[in-house]
């Protein structure tokens, strides 16, 4: 058992579950889909006839009750992803849950407990952390190419007001900006840094037409030593998702910095006084390595880089945004 492939069940048939995390995982060699499940059983059937998987279920009860499935993928609402990960877990599967993991972070805490008790993994899927080349940007960085870190600025904005009943539009759901994609200029800087920022302060958009959601959010993040992340985050504004990363002596530039939607896209630019160099990245599918790191978890070749402890830590932070965008005010962690 240990040298064969991973079986999978994914629990919902959602957009990014439909576009990419399901090509992902079928483009590994290490990992098979065997079951797909929806509340719907026509939808479900119809999903895996498009994707060549055997089996389709009418429940997610059934897909767990299914003793050949290992690991589940948890693409499903946010307000949905404590309850079906405990469930999962308490059925013995290894979890692969959506970003953002959870609610809040007493969510994401129940959580991890409840996967330990089971002894399963639990992965919040940033898909992004498993392309190499946050590594390579992190090398640069302690190389010193760029001198001391001095901030990091990044944004992940999309327009996407005119979809009224899209789920990220449900306030009792989950939806808004920071949870959306806020979330991705936020763990990013984590990573870069090595360590949680001590304070918080975001100003938002919140709109009576859209539930009464975040549509749109400014935020900073202070780290020690005077080092900041600024960000923005919206669903109501033109498409980007840049990150920068200043030092002293020059500049990290990431175009496209969780998505790389096309050859080259991934790749990135360091500016120094020496002059500009791009930095040519592997053009490798994100979301196949995140199906092989939770491969190699699960069969104890590799501890995950990142487990729930993580994942808590990233909604803590995301808490003390959402409060401070509600209250006005400066939050410390």
């Amino acid at each position: 058992m240990s040298n064969s492939k991973l079986k999978w069940g994914i629990l919902g048939y959602a957009a990014i579950a439909k576009r990419a995390v399901i090509p992902g995982i079928q483009g590994s060699d290490r990992n098979e889909i065997a079951a797909i499940a929806s509340r719907d059983l026509d939808k479900a059937k119809a999903a895996a006839e498009a994707h060549g998987i055997a089996t389709a279920y009418g429940s997610y009860e059934e897909l767990l009750a299914d003793e050949s499935i290992e690991a589940v993928y948890i693409p499903l609402p946010n307000h949905l992803h404590k309850e079906w990960t405990i469930r999962a877990a308490e059925a013995g599967k290894h979890v692969l849950c959506e970003k953002p993991i959870a609610l809040n972070a007493a969510e994401a805490a129940e959580m991890e407990e409840a996967c330990a008790k089971a002894g399963v993994v639990l992965l919040e899927a940033f898909m992004y952390r498993c392309h190499p080349r946050y590594d390579m940007i992190r090398e640069v960085i302690r190389s010193g190419e760029i001198g001391q870190l001095r901030g990091i600025r990044s944004a992940f904005t999309f327009n996407n007001a005119g979809a009224a009943q899209n789920v990220r539009f449900r306030k009792d759901w989950g939806g808004g900006s920071i949870y959306d994609v806020g979330c991705y200029p936020i763990n990013a800087a984590r990573l870069l840094m090595g360590q949680e920022p001590e304070a918080v302060t975001v100003q938002a958009i919140f709109s009576p037409d859209h539930d009464d959601v975040d549509m749109m959010a400014s935020g900073l993040l202070e780290f020690e030593a005077g080092v900041s992340l600024t960000f923005d985050c919206g669903m109501w504004a033109a498409f980007r998702n840049p990150l920068e990363v200043l030092g002293t002596d020059g500049i990290i530039e990431v175009p496209s910095a969780f998505i790389t939607p096309a050859p080259g896209s991934g790749n990135f630019f360091v500016q120094t006084k020496e002059g500009r160099r791009e930095v040519e990245v592997p053009d490798v599918n994100a979301y196949t390595l995140q199906a092989d790191q939770m491969y190699r978890a699960v069969r104890g070749e590799e501890a995950l880089p990142y487990g729930p402890n993580d994942a808590i830590n990233n909604m803590k932070v995301i808490d003390a945004c959402l409060q401070s965008a509600r209250d006005k005010v400066r939050i410390r962690l």
